[in-house]
């Protein structure tokens, strides 16, 4: 048995994802976005959370997937990657789900449509379930994550 580790659950269409709570800092409902030009298509803009410039991605857009319109379950759950804060434009965020660190097994080539570079493996919920996990430090390359420092001056 390893170690406990908390994940938020969050959907990108039909499958489930997890980012380790370690590295969320709020989850929001969607608000007003500051389109920035000359940015990546998935770079959405940025949004004045209380005061802090936050750039916003899709995450969607991001892994090439076809984008789709935002709802009401439509959440943004800022992350920090690297020192610099997040938004990540999900479909929907659930729960927190603690995952034992011995039952995330290696990610296969691609899930989803979405590279093994950006996952940080796959784990196991119950019998029919499983949660794809994220490695937020290979979401964005080196280039991305200083564009988007720029944006927060």
């Amino acid at each position: 048995m390893g170690e406990d580790l908390k994940f938020i659950m969050f959907s990108l269409g039909h499958e489930s994802y997890g980012v380790e709570v370690d590295h969320v800092n709020t989850i929001e409902r969607m608000m007003p976005i500051t389109r920035v030009p000359k940015t990546p298509d998935f770079v959405k803009g940025v949004i004045n959370l209380r005061g802090t410039v936050i750039p916003i991605i899709d995450l969607r857009g991001r892994f090439g997937l076809e984008e789709t319109e935002y709802t009401e379950q439509t959440r943004i759950i800022i992350v920090s990657i690297k020192d610099i804060e997040v938004g990540l434009i999900v479909a929907e965020a659930n729960d927190v789900f603690d995952i034992d660190s011995a039952s995330i097994e290696p990610a296969p080539e691609i899930v989803g449509g979405i590279k093994a570079k950006y996952l940080q493996g796959i784990a196991k919920l119950d019998q029919q379930r499983v949660l794809v996990l994220l490695n937020l430090s290979e979401v964005l390359n080196k280039n991305e994550i200083v564009q988007l420092e720029e944006f927060e001056g």
